[in-house]
C-alpha cells in the first residue's frame, strides 16, 4: 500500500501544447502566405513567435521559483530547493534535464513515516538521502530516470534529498551521517 504524502500520486506534468496540432496549425498558415518581402518577414515574425509558445512552458519551471536552504553534511555544503506542500513535491525535480552543481532539492513531511519515491517523468539520474527525525541519513538509494519502480525508505523520514546520481558516494557520505541546517 501507498503511504498518504508520498511521493507516488504521479507528478503534475507542465503544460504541453499537441505536437500535431502546431504543425497543422502553421502548415495552414504558411499557405496564406504570398513571398513578398513584406509576407516573408511577418512570417519569419511569426514562426520565431509560434516556436518560443511551443517551447517555453516545456522547458520553464513552474510560477514561481522554490524556496532553497543551505545544508552541510561532513563538511560539504549544498543548497537544496524545499518541496514542504503536498503539490510540489508531488513534482519534485521532474521535467528537468540538470542540475547545478551541489545543488538538490531537499522533500520536508509533516511527519516521520515510510516515503516513496520514483522517477516518472524525471529525466536526471538522482541519488536521495532519507533522513530521521534526529537530523541523520538512515539510507541513500540510486535511481535512473524515468523508472516507476516505488524507491522505499528503510523506516520512518522526515526529510528527504535528492542530489545528482553519486553524489554522496563521491563525497564519502553515508548513513549515520548528520544533516545540518534543516528546517522543522
Amino acid at each position: 500500500a501507498v503511504v498518504p504524502g508520498a511521493i507516488v500520486t504521479g507528478r503534475q506534468t507542465a503544460l504541453h501544447r499537441d505536437p500535431a496540432a502546431d504543425r497543422q496549425f502553421l502548415d495552414a498558415q504558411c499557405l496564406k502566405i504570398r513571398l513578398d518581402p513584406g509576407h516573408v518577414a511577418r512570417a519569419t515574425l511569426f514562426l520565431a513567435a509560434a516556436a518560443c509558445a511551443v517551447v517555453a512552458p516545456t522547458t520553464a519551471r513552474a510560477a514561481s521559483p522554490l524556496p532553497t536552504v543551505t545544508l552541510t553534511i561532513k563538511t560539504h555544503k549544498l543548497t537544496a530547493e524545499v518541496a514542504a506542500t503536498p503539490e510540489v513535491r508531488a513534482t519534485g525535480l521532474m521535467h528537468r534535464f540538470s542540475l547545478r552543481p551541489d545543488s538538490g532539492m531537499l522533500f520536508v513531511f509533516e511527519r516521520s513515516e515510510p516515503q516513496a519515491f520514483w522517477m516518472k517523468n524525471t529525466f536526471i539520474p538522482l541519488s536521495i538521502a532519507f533522513i530521521g527525525v534526529d537530523g541523520r541519513i538512515f539510507s541513500i538509494t540510486d535511481m535512473v530516470p524515468q523508472d516507476e519502480r516505488l524507491h522505499w525508505s528503510k523506516g520512518p523520514a522526515l526529510h528527504a534529498l535528492e542530489m545528482r546520481k553519486g553524489w554522496f558516494a563521491e563525497r564519502g557520505i553515508r548513513p549515520g551521517d548528520a544533516v545540518t541546517g534543516l528546517p522543522p
